[in-house]
């Protein structure tokens, strides 16, 4: 098995077939949205394929270690995840094959006007093994 990550973008990646921001989204648009997404994950639990996921609040803080005392931290000026990223999901597939059908399905979640959003998808292999923690 092998993980990989879905990042699903606000921008910086092409344009989508069906390019309305979730902002000009009528209610149920976004709620059929959600759903899609929801039933997709499930459906994944159940083939012991999905790790996680999670959609992003567009807030957003860097944060880097300067020494003793409190952490600096910025808002900008440069391009933030916070302004690219908009959520994530991750799965555990025996192929890239079958990581590339899962992200094409993914990508046709429903968007403005209930058509499929056709959206361009981040398909990211994990490296490495995960950190153990003991005790």
């Amino acid at each position: 098995m092998a993980k990989y990550l879905l990042l699903k973008h606000y921008r910086g990646a092409p344009a989508a077939v069906n390019d309305v921001p979730m902002a000009h989204w009528a209610p149920d648009e976004i709620t059929a949205h959600i759903e899609y997404m929801r039933e997709f994950a499930l459906r994944l639990q159940e083939t012991g394929e999905f790790v996680g996921e999670q959609a992003l609040a567009p807030e957003g803080t860097f944060v880097r270690y300067d020494g003793e005392g409190k952490p600096p931290v910025t808002d900008g000026p440069f391009a933030e995840t916070k302004d690219l990223i908009a959520g994530w999901m991750m799965i555990d597939v025996d192929s890239y094959e079958r990581a590339l059908e899962l992200a094409g399905e993914l990508s046709a979640a429903p968007g403005a006007g209930g058509k499929p959003i056709h959206e361009w998808l981040e398909l990211r292999p994990l490296w490495g093994e995960p950190l153990v923690i003991t005790e």
